[in-house]
């Protein structure tokens, strides 16, 4: 039950029954009618701006109108207070049986509360993390990784039909690099002495399993064949465990992608869906022979004077037309990112999501440009970027890693801080701001910890229930209906930790629609807050405690209250991948 989606449906209705809104109500749109919880919650439970923004189409003053829709919604039996304020805000306080019944529908929806139909099924594809398999993950993939999979989850949860993806770039002269690295690797396990790895070479440890694993493979034959020989065969067997590796580090943070694209299939048959996608932008015009101004600063490697084949990428929103085929007919970068927009175009996809690292800031406007152009403007398109994450410990900056050569990988950090610490505090920051992530702090056992903090309450439900078990032997809660006594539910406390559970299938929507995991994180540590902060209550003031030795049928009535949190809690850990332990350890 979305309460606020309850109240937005009855103040509609209310406003259908005022004489003046069916004067004119042709005119009058109530898209804009929103209904939130008031910044001030001693104000109230719910706030509209149906006022504010009705009164001027309906040609009267926004307090006037306030105070005509507040006498509409007097008449509503849930409903026990209504106020204006200010120049036409309307302020709801609900009846404490209209609470009871959402409580109520809480504790039967368990661990679907929240859940929504907002995505209509609509075919969502997020592509994040897309690291080049040229080595180890490092803590910068870590972050894009954990938004895009919370991400994905979120907008699951919320009625998408999501697909999660990965694009390996495995084309491209890094790939080459790779191939060269390896092979010196592969050198050196057959006995050979490599000194130290040359200038533009990968010289990082991870390489050398892969170099005994072609010696044990091949023998001394690769170093016998000439390179355009000993190459593919190098290249392959490089992805192949370089990819191994990378799905392994994803495995040890709870990320789990349902595809894995490899670029190299759009150069198949001869770039045959390259060829396509370019032939259909040219089909709808996109597409001209040119030459481009030199840009300014640091000219790009595919940068030509001459004539090339170019995307009129500036007719649909980007700063500059796009080279897909160079002078001498082989294509662009660019051109297989138009390939790949296509195929998950092709593959009937309505909303296409990248999750990029914040040095791809140039991609954005030319990815939006290709989407209008491919999709005639039928297909959304978003880019979040992720900010860079600075390693401390104890407020000291972290030192490279010596596995990778020169960057901290993800799999150090996850094995250090455990991926639930990893995973939370990877969200607890908008990804569009720099996150500063401490070994120390993500480890404490104090609130300031805010992943320890949120899986703390969720620890303290089932020690409740224990605590229950123990003054009640006979207590089956597996069984028990904890709906029954919900009308024993009534301390202004409790109604307010009531309300905060309530806002749940609100975040989820926005957070979803907003595409910002970050809002979930943020709520679960509130709702923790709110917890704890009520917990503590009860030690000062007998009264509020969930477990009363003397009341059986109010404990059942608090227990119902404690599973709800448990189950709004442990759905929102789930969601950001961070598990919801019964005891903390």
């Amino acid at each position: 039950m979305n309460l606020f989606a309850d109240f937005e449906i009855r103040i509609k209705n209310a406003l259908e029954t005022i004489d003046i809104v069916k004067e004119k109500r042709s005119e009058v749109d109530f898209g804009r009618v929103t209904v939130e919880p008031p910044r001030d919650q001693s104000h109230g439970d719910v706030a509209t701006n149906a006022a504010m923004v009705l009164a001027k189409p309906l040609g009267t003053n926004p307090r006037a109108l306030a105070d005509v829709i507040a006498a509409a919604l007097r008449n509503d039996p849930d409903v026990s207070e209504v106020s204006v304020a200010g120049p036409g805000f309307i302020n709801i306080r609900l009846s404490t049986g209209y609470w009871q019944n959402v409580l109520s529908s809480m504790i039967k929806a368990g661990l679907s509360y929240g859940r929504s139909t907002m995505g209509e099924g609509k075919k969502a594809n997020v592509e994040y993390v897309s690291a080049n398999p040229t080595g180890p993950m490092h803590v910068g993939h870590c972050r894009g990784a954990v938004v895009g999979d919370a991400l994905a989850n979120l907008m699951d949860f919320a009625g998408y039909d999501v697909t999660k993806e990965y694009y390996i770039n495995d084309a491209g002269s890094q790939i080459e690099v790779l191939a060269r690295s390896a092979f010196l690797r592969y050198r050196e396990a057959l006995g050979e002495t490599i000194g130290q790895i040359p200038e533009g070479l990968y010289p990082g440890d991870y390489l050398v399993p892969v170099g005994e694993a072609l010696a044990a493979e091949y023998g001394s034959r690769l170093h016998n064949m000439p390179e355009d020989e000993w190459m593919p065969i190098v290249k392959d067997k490089s992805i192949e465990m370089m990819m191994g590796m990378i799905r392994e580090d994803l495995d040890a943070l709870n990320v789990h992608h349902d595809v894995f694209y490899s670029e190299r299939t759009l150069h198949a048959n001869g770039a045959q869906s390259i060829r396509q996608a370019i032939n259909d932008l040219t089909f709808k015009g996109h597409v001209y022979k040119g030459t481009l101004p030199p840009p300014k600063g640091q000219l790009p490697e595919d940068w030509e004077d001459r004539e090339q084949t170019l995307f009129r990428s500036t007719e649909v929103g980007d700063d500059m037309d796009r080279p897909l085929i160079k002078s001498d007919g082989s294509y662009t970068y660019f051109a297989a990112d138009v390939a790949y927009f296509k195929d998950k175009y092709d593959r009937g996809y309505d909303e296409m999501i990248y999750v990029l690292g914040a040095d791809h800031g140039g991609y954005v406007k030319r990815l939006e440009a290709v989407a209008r152009a491919v999709s005639g403007g039928k297909a959304k398109l978003t880019v979040l970027l992720c900010q860079l994450v600075k390693l401390f410990r104890n407020g000291e900056p972290v030192k490279m890693s010596k596995r990778s050569g020169n960057f901290v990988t993800l799999r150090e950090v996850v094995d250090e801080v455990g991926r639930d610490a990893v995973r939370f505090m990877m969200l607890y920051r908008k990804n569009s701001e720099p996150l500063d992530f401490d070994f120390a702090k993500v480890t404490e056992q104090s609130s300031d910890n805010p992943v320890f903090y949120v899986q703390y309450a969720h620890a303290r439900c089932a020690s409740i229930y224990r605590q229950a078990k123990e003054a009640f032997p006979d207590l089956d809660t597996d069984s028990l209906d904890l709906t029954a006594g919900i009308a024993r539910i009534s301390d202004p406390n409790e109604m307010q930790l009531v309300a905060k559970l309530a806002e749940y299938p609100r975040i989820i929507e926005a957070a979803a629609q907003a595409q910002e995991p970050h809002r979930l994180a943020f709520y679960l540590y509130d709702l923790a807050r709110f917890f704890h902060a009520h917990y503590d209550k009860g030690r000062k003031t007998p009264e509020l405690r969930f477990v009363k030795d003397n009341d059986r049928e109010l404990t059942i009535a608090r227990l119902g209250l404690v599973r709800a949190v448990a189950s709004v809690l442990k759905s929102g850990l789930t969601i950001t991948g961070t598990a919801a332990p019964e005891e903390m350890r």
